[in-house]
């Protein structure tokens, strides 16, 4: 089941990299108060080597290699090879040299025991089938002294930008409910699962902290179209309907959506947990 859902993972993270590298902009504004807190966190020192999962478009590594200096390593991984172009494309454009970037499974990190001098992972732990296993392995090729930065999302009653939607699909049909042992957007929620996760790999005092973000769209065709092209599963079913569908589902939507009007469109809160330990 596991290798079932990695692939299914894999799938997603091809199908969603063009969206990805078109909304990189609002990704990262929107993103920049959990991208922060977890560099700061980790508070990267001249000279470490820092390793990214589950990249994305690279931005959380690229900001911590602005305090690695010249003798520092910042390793860029997605399991996505579509997903890392995207980042190594940012990388480009950003004038960001000797980043390293590789194709990498975070629950099979190919690289050696006591390696890297820090972990960093924004909203990629939550989607991993076996959030067991990537801990320990990151737990692994941790140094002595080592630290890790990870956020995932809370729950979907604090994330109504994903759970609006995300009820509408399974309302019509379109999903099916979600099932608390598969991997999802907000698996790991809870913070006491969070923390039983983090003691269980070997890290000591994990510390954990609520980062909120809020995200601004023009109107109900941008929310939805940032949906389809970003939002992993949801994206691709919203992706699927047919014309009369998805203007259905927009109607559902006006009028919860409503309840964060802003002269700008809409402003839907959300709340990410960002966890830190050693």
């Amino acid at each position: 089941m596991i290798d079932r859902f990695r692939q299914r993972v894999l799938a997603i993270a091809e199908a969603t990299a063009p969206g990805w590298e078109r909304h990189r902009t609002f990704i990262e504004e929107t993103t920049a108060p959990v991208r922060d807190r977890l560099v700061d966190a980790l508070d990267p020192q001249p000279g470490e080597t820092v390793l990214e999962l589950a990249a994305g478009a690279g931005d959380v590594g690229f900001a911590a290699a602005a305090r690695l200096g010249e003798s520092g390593r910042l390793i860029t991984t997605d399991v996505s090879p579509a997903m890392l172009d995207v980042a190594r494309r940012s990388g480009g454009e950003r004038g960001l040299a000797g980043v390293d970037y590789r194709v990498m499974d975070a629950q099979r990190l190919e690289l050696e025991d006591d390696s890297v001098d820090g972990i960093l992972c924004r909203f990629g732990y939550m989607l991993l089938p076996d959030p067991e296993a990537a801990l320990a392995e990151a737990r692994r090729v941790l140094r002595p002294g080592g630290r890790i930065a990870l956020a995932v999302w809370g729950p979907p009653e604090r994330n109504p930008f994903f759970s609006l939607i995300g009820m509408a699909l399974v309302r019509r049909g379109h999903l099916p409910p979600p099932s608390p042992a598969e991997p999802s957007m907000f698996a790991l929620a809870d913070p006491a699962r969070l923390r039983r996760l983090l003691e269980g790999a070997g890290f000591a005092g994990p510390r954990l902290e609520e980062v909120t973000v809020d995200f601004v769209v023009s109107g109900i065709d941008e929310y939805l179209a940032l949906i389809a092209d970003t939002a992993g599963p949801l994206g691709l079913a919203l992706r699927e309907l047919d014309e009369e569908e998805r203007a259905g589902i927009a109607e559902e939507l006006r009028g919860p959506l409503s309840g964060f009007s802003v002269p700008e469109g809409y402003a839907v809160p959300g709340v990410a947990l960002a966890a830190s330990a050693s």
